[in-house]
């Protein structure tokens, strides 16, 4: 693991500079700023950016999606395929556990497909549990829903 990656809150532009290199997100041409920024749009939320040497590698978009009080949501999350397995997701999930910690949250929820092996893999290795499965007709396109409490 790096030690030298760090964490910051920033804006949408760090995001997608991110972004355009997350291979599992390459072919979505509907990932500009718009998308994100009407997702979170009104409602509390945090952008952070992992960056080596002053270069942005992974980042985290969350959002208060449920309203309810206690669930954060990560509803973006990823790495710059270049720079995988240097621990810049652990540390951005950490940032992003603190962070909702101070806001008063209690829980984080993400969701993911069972075609992100890697992701899957994380989550449960930190801690996340299953909660539920949106079924597809592609099996591999399966929405898994998971949360961790804080």
């Amino acid at each position: 693991m790096e030690n030298n990656i760090e964490i910051k809150e920033t804006n949408i532009d760090e995001v997608l500079k991110v972004n355009k290199n997350v291979i599992e997100f390459s072919d979505d041409v509907n990932l500009n700023k718009e998308y994100f920024e009407n997702r979170y749009q009104n409602k509390e939320h945090v952008k952070i950016v992992a960056y080596l040497n002053d270069i942005p590698i992974g980042y985290i978009v969350g959002y208060d999606k449920f309203n309810d009080g206690e669930s954060f949501y990560v509803w973006m999350a990823g790495v710059d395929y270049k720079y995988r397995r240097k621990g810049a997701l652990t540390k951005l999930m950490q940032y992003q556990i603190d962070w909702a910690k101070r806001q008063g949250y209690s829980k984080l929820k993400i969701k993911t497909r069972n075609a992100r092996r890697e992701m899957l893999s994380f989550l449960v290795k930190n801690g996340f549990n299953f909660t539920e499965v949106e079924k597809k007709e592609n099996i591999i396109e399966n929405r898994i829903n998971l949360e961790k409490i804080i």
